[in-house]
């Protein structure tokens, strides 16, 4: 029994939510960058992440997952491309916090006169970063194929359109989850103007997750 080909779409809905839920260096540079440079960068790097991952889809779509199993080498270069790209901007972070704990005030005279953020290169033009960080991630293509084929009635006349139906379900979600950390990381800025070194160590620790991110990339394999 399928709903216009897709099978179990209850199943699917909250599948969709949990692998959204899960950290990955998506949504955390939206978090990011909402908390360094507020709700506009927010957006425009959450709109990075929707044009990347609408890309994703449709190279799914277009068998994508295919070619990078049958050509090692090009899966081998997506992947350590995206994993240089991920651990640069996890060193621009690292930087950027180590830049602000040393010359920030402490915490009381922060009172006084509010600091910024800690922010770094790695937070400018967050539309065509977080486009890319969306894009260098051959993982994400053979994830989403293995994930979506379950939920496609093989017989269905038109496969294209359980297969828009499914996009847009964990697009619509993707996008309530981002606009969420987008407002949070907002909040979260107002305690940072207060507390410039708390800024920092959350800079530190995003920069270091990037850096894990970067290393786990390097060691994915297509099994």
């Amino acid at each position: 029994m399928s709903w216009y080909g897709v099978t179990d779409i209850w199943t699917y809905v909250v599948g969709a939510i949990g692998i959204i839920l899960l950290p990955g260096p998506n949504s955390l540079f939206v978090l990011s960058v909402a908390t360094a440079r507020g709700v506009r960068a927010g957006y425009r790097g959450a709109m990075g992440v929707f044009l990347g991952d609408s890309i994703l889809l449709g190279l799914v779509g277009l068998g994508a997952a295919g070619l990078l199993r049958t050509y090692p080498a090009l899966f081998m270069v997506v992947k350590y491309a995206g994993a240089v790209y991920l651990g640069w901007v996890g060193v621009n972070l690292l930087r950027a916090a180590l830049l602000r704990w040393r010359t920030s005030p402490t915490d009381v005279q922060a009172h006084a006169q509010p600091a910024e953020p800690a922010t770094s290169a790695a937070m400018d033009q967050p539309f065509r970063r977080a486009l890319v960080i969306s894009l260098l991630n051959p993982k994400a293509i053979l994830f989403l194929l293995s994930f979506f084929v379950q939920f496609i009635d093989p017989q269905y006349e038109s496969p294209a359109v359980p297969f828009l139906i499914l996009s847009a379900i964990i697009m619509g979600a993707s996008a309530a989850y981002l606009s969420a950390l987008i407002f949070a990381g907002v909040r979260l800025a107002q305690t940072f103007r207060r507390r410039a070194r708390l800024a920092a160590s959350l800079s530190a620790g995003v920069g270091g997750l990037f850096m894990w991110f970067a290393a786990k990339l390097a060691s994915a394999s297509l099994h």
